[in-house]
């Protein structure tokens, strides 16, 4: 009997017990005297620190607190722009253009606050669309503030956020800006426990994600 190895056969290729599989290819063993395996990695592991701040439901009560203060900000801005007629009123547009006003004139001297290319975007296709844009801002506001506080789609409301403070920032607009961009790309790294003093724990179960659909979307 033959009892020298297969040199095409790979070492621990099957799956470990518990059945989950490994997360490193294992390249063919030489028939050299050099037998160590070579691996060739397909998949960084997620370190145990990060697991725990963003994946483990201990943590969730802390994701809960950001998660309710980002959103209550969004929601109070949302709100009073929904009862300005300036931004969704007879009026819509007048108050983003003054906004727009006030941004394009930091687009001047040595270290502008606006950026060229911001500016001509700005000045080019926002400055005339503003009744739209005005209702994107109060509306888009106001959904991010409900989504954030009632825990529904916590990763998808957090992005948006995190989309318009950058536009407010590269506007020109400091204030709170920075530190609700910060608070949203943390909400966006714990999406999958973020909500989960929320609707997200029955939504996402029921939703899934492209790469795993949930129950809505299982065959029978």
């Amino acid at each position: 009997m033959n009892s020298r190895p297969n040199p095409t056969r790979r070492r621990g290729s099957g799956p470990p017990a518990g059945g989950m599989l490994p997360a490193v290819e294992v390249a063919a063993v030489p028939t050299g005297a050099d037998r160590t395996p070579r691996y060739s990695p397909t998949e960084i592991p997620e370190p145990k620190i990060s697991r725990f701040l963003f994946a483990d439901t201990r943590l969730a009560a802390l994701w809960l607190v950001v998660r309710v203060y980002v959103g209550w900000e969004w929601l109070g801005a949302g709100r009073e722009k929904l009862g300005n007629p300036a931004w969704t009123g007879p009026k819509a547009g007048t108050g983003l253009a003054g906004f727009l006003a006030g941004a394009l004139k930091q687009t001047t001297g040595a270290h502008p606050n606006v950026q060229g290319w911001y500016a001509a975007f700005l000045r080019d296709f926002v400055l005339q669309h503003t009744v739209v844009f005005s209702y994107l801002v109060a509306f888009g506001e106001t959904a991010v503030g409900l989504a954030l506080i009632l825990g529904a789609l916590t990763g998808i409301a957090a992005f948006f956020g995190c989309f318009m403070n950058m536009n407010y920032m590269l506007a020109g607009a400091v204030s709170v800006n920075p530190i609700l961009f910060v608070l949203a790309l943390f909400l966006i790294l714990a999406w999958r426990t973020a909500g989960w003093y929320g609707l997200d724990r029955w939504v996402l179960l029921a939703l899934g994600t492209p790469w795993h659909p949930g129950r809505a979307f299982r065959r029978a």
